[in-house]
């Protein structure tokens, strides 16, 4: 079973943090641990695999959220957000100087918080921010355990839980007006997205736009013929730019 998401919450009010740690708790992440001040934090960085950082921008400390932002940057190969009262101009060009992978504005809600995380850990592209002489090693194999996981896998939610479903497990996805159906070989989830945006987080040599309506998964197409294909007995209709590319795949 794939590792859980290793997060660290730095937040001075401990009702709000408590209840991120709640939220968070519930999708399937981990909590690494959960602090108030900018010393605790760096000493839980030092100590621990962190996989992405949630920080108070306003700290009962001197230093602030964005000194502790400036740390991570200068030290790890790991993204953070910034999670404050605080979306004023100000703030936010003073937060903006080190690179936050995310600024989410309190009161916030569970989905806000998740899709979040998803986005900067999505996006974050490890090894960028690596250092010839930083306590960053140069080796592939100290990429934190957050990339691979989301390389394999997508959460999809279903009621009040956030599923992870690896990505070869998922045969085609149908556009059904504001929704899409993500059909998997033995369950149907639906997710509030364009299809164009979905198809942006799919592995792009597997995935594929077969039709207006439609994306499809590759390696489950059973048959095909001029105007369609079959995957688990499902017909499904497809391009003539599509029917091109697969008849050269065949013949390749």
């Amino acid at each position: 079973m794939e590792k859980p998401i290793r997060i660290l919450i730095v937040e001075d009010n401990v009702i709000i943090a408590d209840d991120m740690q709640s939220m968070l708790e519930e999708i399937g992440y981990e909590i690494v641990d959960n602090v108030i001040v900018y010393e605790q934090a760096v000493e839980v960085l030092k100590n621990n695999q962190v996989d992405l950082v949630l920080i108070d921008i306003i700290l009962a400390s001197d230093k602030t959220g964005i000194d502790l932002g400036k740390h991570i940057r200068d030290n790890y190969d790991i993204p953070f957000i910034f999670v404050t009262s605080n979306s004023d101009r100000a703030t936010v060009e003073n937060a903006k100087t080190v690179k936050p992978n995310g600024y989410l504005v309190k009161p916030f809600e569970q989905q806000d918080l998740y899709t979040s995380i998803e986005i900067a850990l999505s996006n974050f592209t490890y090894g960028a921010n690596k250092k010839v002489n930083g306590s960053a090693s140069e080796s592939e194999e100290d990429v934190p355990m957050s990339n691979s996981v989301l390389k394999d896998s997508i959460f999809v939610k279903k009621q009040h839980l956030y599923y992870r479903i690896q990505f070869g497990d998922i045969q085609f996805i149908k556009a059904d007006n504001v929704y899409l159906e993500v059909n998997t070989v033995d369950k149907k989830f639906l997710v509030r997205s364009p299809l164009k945006d979905y198809l942006e987080k799919l592995p792009k040599n597997k995935f594929y736009r077969a039709h207006k309506s439609y994306i499809v998964n590759v390696d489950h197409i059973d048959a095909i013929n001029s105007k369609d294909i079959m995957i688990n007995n499902n017909l499904i209709p497809i391009s003539k730019d599509f029917k091109e590319f697969i008849i050269s795949a065949m013949n390749s």
